[in-house]
């Protein structure tokens, strides 16, 4: 692969607008970044999809997902998705985005922002997933978000491994949203923070710059990997 290649990223998608906006905001600031051409591509729900986006590929791509742990989307749809582009058209598709520090350090700052005070009793709540290999890299983004907090922080998802919020939530801890995007699955993480008694309940990762410096450091990577390949 040499030149620039085009980085696409491919978030999960969502029916509201809110949270698809989010991912080409991301990717937008991204390619500012590193002076290259973007598209920003989903699994579902929202065009344009990535096996649409790959398949009318016309020079190499760099794929970078906008999700946070690993799972069947992962594993299944995203390498079948890059599989489909032009013969000789080289596509490059990297790892989910977590866990990683600096979506641990993007965590402490939407909490501070919030009113959070660090080291305070905190419990992440993530979206959840059945697969096992999603649930360590919760466990994972859990730990690192600890030793950034300065505290214990619990875990809680909404669905697949691990204890539902209502379970873990108590009266006056702080709320961390492992989340990318606005969408159903915030909504969720606040209507229950607030039924629990959550004292602060933080606002999604978002466009944050240190989101946007993953993103970066991701493409630039598979950059390196694709030319010494």
């Amino acid at each position: 692969m040499s030149g620039s290649p085009l980085l696409v990223t491919v978030a999960h998608g969502t029916r509201r607008a809110g949270g698809n906006e989010t991912a080409r905001r991301l990717t937008a600031a991204a390619a500012e970044r590193l002076g290259v051409p973007a598209t920003a591509a989903y699994v579902e729900l929202s065009e344009p999809l990535l096996g649409d986006v790959v398949a009318g590929l016309a020079a190499p791509a760099v794929v970078v997902p906008l999700l946070l742990s690993t799972g069947f989307h992962v594993r299944q749809d995203l390498p079948q998705a890059c599989a489909g582009a032009p013969a000789g058209v080289p596509v490059v598709l990297g790892r989910p985005l977590g866990p990683d520090l600096l979506l641990a350090r993007a965590q402490v700052d939407r909490l501070v922002e919030a009113g959070a005070e660090p080291g305070a009793p905190l419990v992440m709540v993530a979206a959840g997933s059945t697969d096992l290999r999603a649930w360590r890299d919760l466990r994972g983004a859990t730990r690192l978000l600890a030793g950034q907090w300065g505290g214990r922080v619990r875990l809680a998802t909404l669905s697949g491994y691990g204890r539902r919020p209502e379970e873990v939530v108590r009266p006056g801890d702080a709320v961390s949203a492992y989340l990318l995007s606005p969408g159903l699955f915030s909504r969720k993480v606040r209507e229950m923070a607030d039924a629990a008694g959550a004292g602060v309940c933080a606002d999604v990762l978002g466009e944050h710059p240190l989101v946007v410096e993953l993103v970066v450091q991701r493409a630039r990577s598979l950059v390196v990997s694709a030319q010494g390949a």
